[in-house]
Order: structure tokens, then sequence, then C-alpha cells
């Protein structure tokens, strides 16, 4: 594991590891033995990452990725809006941080805008899974991976970008990080609060 220097006080759990098959494996078997709400499980690189209906996740060293553990007092029904709340969190946090030009496509992908190329790419995947009793929500897994410093697969270079390709240097991966949870945690105070969504 690696120590890092995290300031978010909605964190109440932090496992970071250096490489990892899946931060949302890990997450889950964490939600099934209780873990507390709040659980962030973060790694530098994972060797198995996956999306939605079970698409491989290029999850090379350099990226952000992570998955929060999370036990909100809400209905089923209402956890699919977040998976657009967490998406709104990361276009905050890329447009506030860099200026990119982003958009969300639905249902769990984040878009930015390549100029060089006039073409919008994915820089980053949202996965939500949750676990259900009758009507009550027993946990949530919202995870997340954003290309930061990583490199690209060659089959992705047409659809995917990265901070890095985009601005022509590295970033600190872990200041993305803490603004992309504050973001985060701010859009889930809102969610928790409304009746709706």
């Amino acid at each position: 594991m690696k120590e890092i220097d995290l300031k978010i006080a909605s964190v109440t759990r932090l496992i970071s590891v250096e490489t990892l098959d899946s931060t949302q494996n890990l997450a889950r078997e964490l939600a099934q033995q209780n873990t507390p709400d709040g659980t962030l499980v973060l790694a530098y690189e994972q060797t198995g990452g996956r999306g939605q209906y079970e698409r491989s996740w290029d999850a090379k060293r350099g990226g952000i990725y992570f998955t929060l553990v999370l036990r909100p007092e809400k209905s089923v029904r209402h956890t699919g809006a977040l998976s657009l709340r967490t998406a709104q969190a990361v276009c905050e946090t890329l447009q506030k941080m860099f200026g990119f030009k982003t958009k969300i496509k639905h249902p769990n992908d984040v878009l930015v805008w390549e100029e060089k190329t006039k073409t919008w790419k994915k820089i980053c995947g949202i996965l939500i899974e949750s676990s259900t009793e009758a009507d009550h929500t027993q946990w949530l897994l919202i995870g997340v991976g954003i290309n930061v410093n990583n490199p690209l697969a060659a089959s992705l270079k047409d659809s995917a970008t990265s901070v890095k390709k985009l601005l022509g240097r590295e970033m600190d991966p872990e200041w993305i990080l803490q603004e992309t949870l504050e973001a985060f945690f701010a859009q889930y105070a809102q969610w928790q609060l409304s009746s709706q969504i």
C-alpha cells in the first residue's frame, strides 16, 4: 500500500494499492464485509479494469482509478441518477482545473473536445454497482477511471485521450483526485437531499 495525503472528510477509510486487478472487485468484497460508508479503494494501475457490460478498461500506471463504497439512506429507484451526477463532477473538475470543454456521453462516459483533431474523445469512464434488499440500497459502488498521464493503447488513439495528451505535459494525479472527490461529494450531498433524483 502507498500512503497519500487525502483531505476529504467524507472519505472514512482509504485503501491505496499500487497494482490491483480492479478497484471495483476489491470494493465489492469490502462492501460485503461491512466496510464503512465512505470507503475509498484507490489503485495506481489496474490489470483487469472493466467498464459497463464487462468491457475491458485500459488502466495503465499514471491514471486515476478508484471505487467509493457508499451506504445511502435512499430508495433503490433513485440510484440511477448517481451515474450522471458522478459524470457531472468529473466534467466540473476538468473544466475548472484545465479549461477543457467536456460533455457526458450517457450513461457513463465523460468526453473532452480535442482541438487538434476536432473530435470528442473519452477521458473518463464510470461504473456503478449496487446491492439491494427489497427497496433498500445496502451499498453502492461508484467506480471512476480518469486518463491522466497513463499511456493509451494504440487501438484507442481515435476514441480516447488523456490530460497529458491534451496539455502536452504531465499533471499530478493526486491533485486531480482530490478535486474530483470534492466535486463528487458536493453532487452526492445534493442527491441525498433530493426527493426525486
